[in-house]
C-alpha cells in the first residue's frame, strides 16, 4: 500500500466550477433564461418598495424547477440595492417551509434572519417562547431596522399553520402591530391547486397578485445549460451532451433543476469512469439517476401507509398485460394483501382513495375519472407517472425488510412478484 498518498491532490479533469450546476446557486441576471416576463411581473409587485411604499403581496406557483425561487430571490436582492440608493432600508427573508414547517418555526426564522440584536436588543431563542412572543419580537425588529421588508415563504404548501401565518403577517400594518415598516409577503408553491385549500382570509391576504411559472421547453433548457456550461473545463463536453440532456428534461418535466442534475451527474459519472470527456452515454445513466433521486425525495415525504398504497399500485402495474391504468378498487384489494403480509393497521377503502389523491397531488400518480356505462356509476383510474421499476427502486431505498410471496389478483398475469413488498419499521400513520 502506498504510504502518505494524497487522495485530494489529483486535478479534476472534468469540472471547473461545479457550483454553477447546483440549484442553490443564485446566478447573475444574464444566466436567468426564459423568464423575462415573470421577472417583469414580479418587479412590478415589488417596485413600490424601492420608494419606501408598501409592496403588493403575491402568490407564485408552478411545477418544480420552473425558476420560481430563483427569480424571487434574485429580484429581492436587486431590490435591496435599488432601494438603498433612495435611502430606503429594505430587508428580505427567504424561508423554506419544508424545513420550517410550523407557524412558530417560520416566525422564529424570519426574526433570526432580519434581526441585528446589537441594535434591537431582541433575541429569538430556539425554544422556550410562546408563538405570540415571537411575533411581538418580530414586530419590534421590523419597526426598528427597516422601512420595507419582503418575506418569501417557499414550499408554502408544507406549512401546517398556513392560514394563521397568512392572516397575521400581511395584516400586521392594518392591525397596527408595525407602525413604521411596510411588509410584503410572497408565497411560492409547486402545487397549482394549493390556493384552493386556503381559508378565505388567508387567500384574500396573499392573492393580491398571482403568477404562474410554466415549464421550460427543451430549447429554453438547452439555453440554461449552455449558460452554465463554464461549470466544466474547456472541451470536456461532447457537442451532443447539452442538447440531449435538455431534451430528456424537456420532454418529461420542463424542469431546469432536473436538467442541471442530469448534466452534473453526467460529469460525475465521467469522473468515476476516469475519462476526460462527458459523453451521451453518461447522460443516459445520469437521467436514470436523476429520476431516482427525485422520487427518493418524494418518498421521504410519504407515510408508511402511503408507501403501502404506492407499492400496491406498483405490483399491479408490473402485473398487467398492457400499460393500462388500475382501478382504485384493485389498488385497495392489493393494499389489503400487502398490509396482511407486513402487519399493522389496515385503512378503510375511503382512506386509501384519499392517499391515492395525495399521491396525485405529489405528481407520483395520475388519476382519471371514468364512466362505467349507463346506470353503472363512475370509477377512478390510477396510473404511475414514472416507470414502475424506478418507483420500486426509490421505495426500496426507504424500506428495511423484504417481504415476498405477494401475488397479484387472479385476473392479472400470474407473474412472480416476490421482493416487491417490503416492510417499513416506522409506525403506521
Amino acid at each position: 500500500m502506498e504510504k502518505n498518498r494524497d487522495y485530494f491532490e489529483k486535478d479534476d479533469p472534468i469540472f471547473l466550477n461545479k457550483d454553477l450546476l447546483q440549484i442553490s446557486h443564485l446566478p447573475d441576471g444574464e444566466r436567468i433564461i426564459g423568464r423575462d416576463e415573470q421577472l417583469s411581473n414580479l418587479a412590478n409587485v415589488l417596485r413600490p418598495a424601492t420608494k419606501g411604499n408598501e409592496p403588493n403581496n403575491a402568490f407564485v406557483y408552478g411545477k418544480t424547477g420552473t425558476g420560481k425561487s430563483l427569480c424571487t430571490k434574485y429580484l429581492s436582492r436587486q431590490l435591496i440595492d435599488t432601494a438603498a440608493s433612495n435611502d430606503v432600508r429594505v430587508g428580505f427573508a427567504y424561508i423554506d417551509c419544508l424545513q420550517d414547517s410550523t407557524e412558530t418555526q417560520v416566525i422564529q426564522s424570519i426574526g433570526q434572519v432580519l434581526n441585528d440584536s446589537s441594535n434591537t436588543e431582541v433575541h429569538f431563542p430556539g425554544s422556550g417562547l410562546p408563538t405570540s412572543e415571537y411575533y411581538n419580537r418580530l414586530w419590534t425588529v421590523l419597526d426598528t431596522l427597516y422601512d420595507v421588508v419582503i418575506i418569501i415563504l417557499d414550499e408554502l404548501d408544507k406549512l401546517t399553520d398556513v392560514d394563521n401565518v397568512l392572516r397575521l403577517l400581511p395584516a400586521a400594518g392594518e392591525a397596527e402591530k408595525i407602525r413604521h415598516c411596510k411588509l410584503g409577503v410572497i408565497g411560492i408553491s409547486n402545487k397549482t391547486r394549493f390556493k384552493q385549500s386556503l381559508g378565505d382570509r388567508a387567500k384574500s391576504a396573499l392573492c393580491d397578485r398571482e403568477f404562474v411559472f410554466p415549464p421550460y421547453d427543451a430549447e429554453e433548457l438547452c439555453a440554461i445549460l449552455e449558460a452554465r456550461s463554464d461549470a466544466f473545463k474547456d472541451d470536456v463536453l461532447e457537442p451532443e451532451v447539452i442538447p440531449f440532456a435538455s431534451a430528456l428534461a424537456g420532454q418529461e418535466y420542463g424542469d431546469a433543476r432536473q436538467a442541471m442534475d442530469i448534466l452534473r451527474f453526467s460529469g460525475e459519472i465521467a469522473q468515476e469512469e476516469n475519462v476526460s470527456e462527458v459523453r451521451e452515454s453518461h447522460v443516459e445513466k445520469a437521467h436514470h439517476e436523476a429520476e431516482k433521486n427525485q422520487l427518493h425525495e418524494l418518498m421521504q415525504q410519504l407515510t408508511v401507509q402511503s408507501h403501502r398504497v404506492l407499492r400496491s399500485l406498483v405490483i399491479l402495474d408490473q402485473s398487467t398485460r398492457s400499460d393500462r391504468p388500475v382501478k382504485s378498487t384493485e389498488v385497495y384489494s392489493m393494499y389489503i394483501r400487502v398490509s396482511e403480509q407486513v402487519g399493522g393497521r389496515v385503512l378503510s377503502q375511503r382512506r386509501v382513495r384519499d392517499l391515492l389523491s395525495e399521491l396525485e397531488f405529489l405528481e407520483i400518480v395520475e388519476q382519471r375519472r371514468k364512466g362505467a356505462g349507463r346506470g353503472e356509476g363512475n370509477y377512478m383510474e390510477n396510473h404511475l407517472l414514472d416507470n414502475s421499476e424506478t418507483v420500486l427502486e426509490a421505495l426500496n431505498e426507504e424500506s428495511d425488510e423484504i417481504v415476498s410471496n405477494i401475488q397479484p389478483a387472479e385476473s392479472l398475469e400470474n407473474t412472480n412478484q416476490s421482493n416487491l413488498v417490503s416492510k417499513n419499521n416506522d409506525s403506521d400513520s
